[in-house]
């Protein structure tokens, strides 16, 4: 082992020696890389839930959560008027549709693209203060990289040539009528430099309307990652063929009324769905009928698979045989409920979970839609490529729903595949399931399991006891309760948050947990804090439905070099507003951590990688001796 080791360490000098051919080369890139640690971390954004509400996320993403607008009154709070400063913002926010409403109005001379280009220029220099000048060319576009360099690093001199020399570039590209590309390059430089990393923690599905055009908007972010939410491993389990999953997703977006994502959005029809449904069903209206149909196949799919795997241990979840067609009630946990609804013509009483033929064909032909979909398909495997069940980024742990717990508040342990997991072995384990869903076409216990990520009882996604069937068929509201695990009891404990940070190798004190999933209901004094700050519940209601409940719609978390901030968002009007009366989401900022010396590079993960990068060109430097 240690002849193997010492061979592959020569092996990789060797290959580091081609890329560093001399002694100066490699002390240049030391010198150069100490310096890099030794500059101020950038801006992570942690958001979560944004449930389909694309025009809010696509602002807020525009805004970067109102970093640039205080970028803005920080440089210019004491020279423009509040009215100057927000067309600036607006300008940087929707850059193409701004300047066009300005040329209607005939605004746009000469002086004017002097005056704008020189602040936003002012405004760039400042983001781009705490990064190396490599790293900010390479943010730059392409066609502007140049211009851009040249402009952000001109310093006045005896003779003000420097200066003389941006007025000249400016000059040019007024002259060339080149202004509005410019603005346009400068308006997303900004917005880059503003965010370095961007989190996104679980739930972009569902509630909401645009979920796709959410997803074509991250597709083109610079830097990201995403933590897979309950909603988001449902549409993944619907696009790796899950049956289960498919007519939930159907179900959950006829029930909210958002089929245009599946129709429009998807190419993905409802129409053999709806001629079924109105067949069998006395519904009058089409989409009703549809939902009465897909909710029957639902409990049936689920009731196969919870009968296929007692490992999930959800025997009492299953309720079509417990139907008494004479009575009109269902037994649960031996009440009798009645039912709201006895017309089940498709429900076979001595095999109530299988299909009958005209279901199967039915969900056969929505599953070739859903594994044929170029755009879903194509947004799914983004979704594999840039997710996961939890990250660790910087010291902090990231994931959507929850760590299962016992009654006692310890790992609560969950046998699968004959195998005990729990705690991070648990979280590992269901990251494997559904990858291996996706990519293994035959695997159906993994594509089982994806169903079971959405609603299983020990979910780690999930997190309560779904009661889908009672709050369709019974209207007795007692019935509805959904218990939650006993996670939601205990994380409000620092003793808690510790022993969940320690069993993912996290043992610094700097350490959180950034956690999405439940509403903060701060209409009702909840705060998004908690366990003396080692917890930070980042679910603020992006989704309209939850602002009567939640009294805001979304926190942004950011992470720069001095520390932890919250930030509360107002309900957003409409981009037209944003546009034509400069309506910004107003932002309140609370101050979670500040840190008494700023946070650099070196303190980060990219730090720590670097230093061992540091320590092997040195390593490489006795070679040169």
């Amino acid at each position: 082992m240690g002849r193997f080791m010492e061979l592959k360490d020569k092996k990789y000098m060797k290959l580091l020696a081609e890329k560093f051919p001399s002694k100066q080369a490699v002390c240049r890139e030391i010198i150069n890389l100490n310096a890099i640690l030794n500059l101020p971390k950038g801006t992570e954004h942690f958001m979560s839930d944004l449930h389909g509400e694309y025009e809010a996320f696509y602002h807020i993403l525009n805004n970067c959560s109102g970093v640039v607008r205080e970028k803005v009154h920080l440089l210019f709070g004491g020279i423009l008027t509040d009215f100057e400063q927000q067309e600036i913002c607006t300008l940087i926010y929707y850059p193409r549709e701004k300047l066009a409403m300005l040329r209607k109005k005939d605004v746009l001379t000469g002086d004017w693209y002097r005056m704008v280009l020189n602040q936003l220029i002012e405004i760039a220099k400042l983001l781009s203060s705490k990064y190396t000048r490599s790293k900010v060319r390479k943010a730059m576009p392409e066609d502007f990289s140049y211009i851009i360099d040249e402009l952000l690093h001109v310093q006045k001199d005896e003779d003000d040539n420097q200066v003389l020399y941006h007025s000249k570039i400016i000059d040019t590209i007024l002259d060339i009528e080149n202004a509005d590309e410019f603005i346009v390059a400068l308006a997303g430089l900004i917005k880059q430099l503003a965010v370095d990393h961007l989190h996104i923690v679980g739930d972009i599905f569902d509630r909401g309307p645009y979920a796709d055009k959410i997803l074509d908007l991250l597709q083109g972010y610079h830097s990201l990652d995403i933590e897979w939410g309950n909603h988001d491993i449902l549409w993944m389990g619907a696009a790796s063929g899950s049956l289960a999953c498919i007519a939930n997703v159907i179900r959950n977006n006829l029930k909210y009324q958002n089929t245009e994502i599946l129709e429009s959005g998807y190419g993905i029809s409802l129409r053999s769905l709806a001629l079924f449904a109105m067949k069998e069903y006395t519904c009058e209206n089409p989409m009703e009928a549809a939902l009465k149909a897909v909710s029957v196949i639902l409990f049936k799919l689920e009731g196969s698979i919870i009968r296929r795997h007692s490992e999930y241990g959800m025997d009492d979840r299953t309720f079509l045989h417990k139907i008494n067609l004479e009575t009109g009630e269902v037994s649960i946990n031996g009440v009798n409920y009645k039912i709201n609804d006895m017309e089940f013509p498709t429900i076979d009483t001595c095999n109530p979970y299988d299909l009958s033929d005209e279901e199967s064909a039915v969900m056969e032909e929505l599953k070739a839609a859903f594994l044929n979909s170029v755009r879903l398909q194509s947004h799914i495997k983004f979704l594999y490529e840039k997710g996961s069940m939890y990250r660790i980024y910087n010291g902090n742990l990231l994931y959507h729903g929850c760590i299962p717990m016992d009654d006692e508040g310890n790992f609560e342990g969950v046998q699968m595949e004959d195998e005990m997991y729990k705690g991070k072995s648990y979280l590992d384990y269901a990251d494997k399931m559904a990858r291996r869903a996706y990519y293994s076409t035959h695997s159906t216990d993994a594509k089982d399991f994806m169903w079971y990520l959405w609603a299983g009882r020990k979910s780690p996604l999930c997190g309560r006891n779904l009661k889908t069937f009672e709050r369709t068929f019974i209207n007795d509201k007692s019935a509805w309760k959904e218990e939650t695990d006993p996670y939601y009891k205990y994380y409000k404990e620092e003793r808690t948050c510790n022993m969940i940070l320690r069993e993912f190798g996290l043992y610094s004190n700097m350490s959180h947990i950034i956690n999405g999933h439940t509403p903060v209901k701060t209409i009702e004094g909840e705060q998004p804090i908690r366990a003396n700050g080692k917890l930070m519940v980042i679910d603020g209601g992006f989704c309209k439905n939850y602002h009567e409940t939640t009294g805001i719609a979304g926190y942004t978390l950011i992470y720069n070099s001095h520390g932890l901030r919250l930030k509360a968002h107002q309900p957003f009007e409409s981009v037209y507003h944003a546009l034509s009366q400069n309506k910004d989401i107003q932002s309140e900022s609370q101050l979670v951590e500040t840190e008494k010396s700023r946070i650099l590079v070196r303190d980060t993960d990219n730090g720590k990688n670097i230093i061992n990068y540091i320590e092997d060109l040195k390593q490489l430097l006795n070679y040169y001796d």
